[in-house]
């Protein structure tokens, strides 16, 4: 069966300015920010890698005063996007964004200067290679405290199956456009390669329109 397209959906693109990746981080946003009031501290540093447009940490920045958020990207391009957002919205708490490629060691900060409560990623694992999942997890080894979360949303498969029509048909949708690694990855794969740095998964939350939040610490 056929699942429809909601009708405001830009087509996939997922640059970070672009109105398809606008369009899911504001209908994604709300739901997310529900489960991040419960996962953070009251307190602390949280780190935000591939923040892009720098859509969702301005977003949450307000709910949560006493944290002191910081945005990084790959793409150096971005950056003034970042800081409008967070200009316009007044938000004290989101420092200047910083260079984090997961695919560049040299790029990853160093732990001496700050250690965080909480990492969090959101929607790349569809349009990224599985590698940047070594990157993701010994980023989180070096630079979480103890009790410190990585959290990572997005679309995935469990156990090798999809878990709805509507994300096997949004992987469908990802894989026609030929971009190599793309497509859906599953829980098991993102676990299997965090198990080597010593991030465990303690647990996964389902989300509205057939999401999760993968949530990790250190074993």
């Amino acid at each position: 069966m056929a699942v429809a397209i909601p009708a405001d959906r830009p087509a996939i693109d997922p640059y970070p300015l672009s109105p398809y990746v606008e369009w899911a981080g504001k209908r994604n946003r709300d739901p997310i920010l529900a489960v991040f009031k419960d996962l953070f501290p009251q307190t602390g540093d949280v780190l935000e890698v591939a923040s892009g447009a720098g859509l969702h940490i301005n977003y949450f920045a307000p709910h949560f005063p006493q944290l002191r958020f910081q945005p990084s990207d790959y793409d150096l391009k971005v950056f003034d996007e970042i800081k409008a957002k967070r200009d316009a919205a007044n938000n004290a708490n989101v420092a200047e964004p910083i260079e984090i490629d997961l695919i560049r060691a040299e790029t990853w900060p160093d732990p001496k200067d700050r250690l965080y409560d909480a990492i969090f990623v959101i929607n790349i694992f569809q349009v990224a290679p599985l590698s940047i999942a070594s990157g993701l997890a010994e980023i989180a080894a070096r630079l979480l405290k103890k009790d410190g979360i990585l959290a990572i949303y997005g679309p995935f498969k469990v156990d090798g199956t999809y878990t709805t029509e509507s994300n096997a048909a949004f992987d469908k949708e990802i894989l026609a456009a030929n971009v190599p690694e793309w497509g859906l990855k599953d829980v098991k794969e993102i676990e299997a390669i965090a198990a080597k740095y010593g991030v465990v998964l303690k647990k996964r939350l389902d989300l509205p329109a057939n999401n999760f939040i993968l949530v990790f610490g250190k074993a």
